[in-house]
């Protein structure tokens, strides 16, 4: 099969799940494949052959030792999905995965059988670049409980921070900090330098964009310029879902991405 860019030597580490048609999931900053995915993995798994590869620093990867490229990340991921036996795949990206997976349909369009992308953006939008640079801010201050302070309260929904006592956020907020990957602050580095809006217009591949609308990490703006820049997007609305979509937000996330794949043909699921 022919691609527009060489695959580098895998060295990621990567969950591989399932039988069926592949999907290869590109993670947020500061997450993981179980931590974005963690909810739907199981019943994607069921008719689909998932490939999770975790970003440098994140899950078993090792931290990189200079500052992450999009080029090199994107790369990665499509060799790791080729080296399990995946020649080509739909991709599901999510938050920074939104743009890793643009990229990636950009560089491999020939692998690149159709995209899912969910609280996604093409460049940080103001308030994306503040939370980055507020991360870096306060881990250089080794303020790292204001770190996962912050991660934590962005990705929440309006109604959901309504609900919450302040003395009720010791406890997500340390288990936040806990979770948090050794690679964190590279991932959001990326965060800050991303840009694949020369991109949207040449993904040739069938695509799904879903916005949460009470999104307050990557507004939902973000999302529907994606849509609007890749031909042919569809776009679908998760009415007051967080960043971190929650149990009930993620089964409508589902219902959807199922019947986005089940709408291409068989040869392209």
């Amino acid at each position: 099969m022919n691609t527009d860019h060489s695959l580098p030597t895998p060295d990621l580490d990567v969950i591989v799940k399932g039988s069926g048609p592949a999907l290869l999931l590109a993670h947020g900053a500061g997450g993981g494949i179980e931590g974005n995915f963690g909810l739907v993995l199981d019943d994607l798994a069921r008719d689909h052959t998932l490939v999770g590869p975790h970003y440098p620093g994140a899950g078993g990867s090792p931290v990189a030792p200079e500052p992450l490229d999009l080029d090199d990340l994107a790369d990665q991921l499509v060799a790791a999905a080729v080296a399990a036996g995946q020649e080509s795949f739909a991709v599901l990206g999510e938050s920074l995965g939104s743009a890793v997976a643009v990229r990636i349909a950009a560089r491999h369009p020939d692998r690149v059988r159709a995209l899912v992308l969910t609280a996604g953006f093409p460049v940080a939008d103001p308030v994306l670049a503040l939370a980055a640079r507020l991360i870096k801010s306060l881990a250089d201050a080794d303020q790292w409980d204001d770190v996962a302070r912050l991660a934590y309260l962005s990705c929440l929904s309006p109604t959901d921070l309504a609900d919450i006592e302040p003395a009720d956020l010791d406890a997500p907020v340390a288990q936040t900090l806990a979770g948090m990957p050794p690679g964190m602050l590279d991932h959001f580095d990326l965060v800050s330098r991303v840009d694949v809006r020369a991109d949207l217009g040449i993904v040739s591949a069938p695509t799904l964009v879903v916005a949460p609308t009470g999104d307050r990490l990557v507004l939902p703006e973000s999302s529907y310029r994606l849509a609007a820049g890749i031909p042919g997007a569809k776009l679908i609305e998760l009415p007051g879902a967080a960043h971190i979509l929650n149990e009930a937000d993620r089964a409508t996330w589902l219902h959807h991405v199922r019947e986005f794949l089940g709408t291409l043909p068989s040869t392209t699921v």
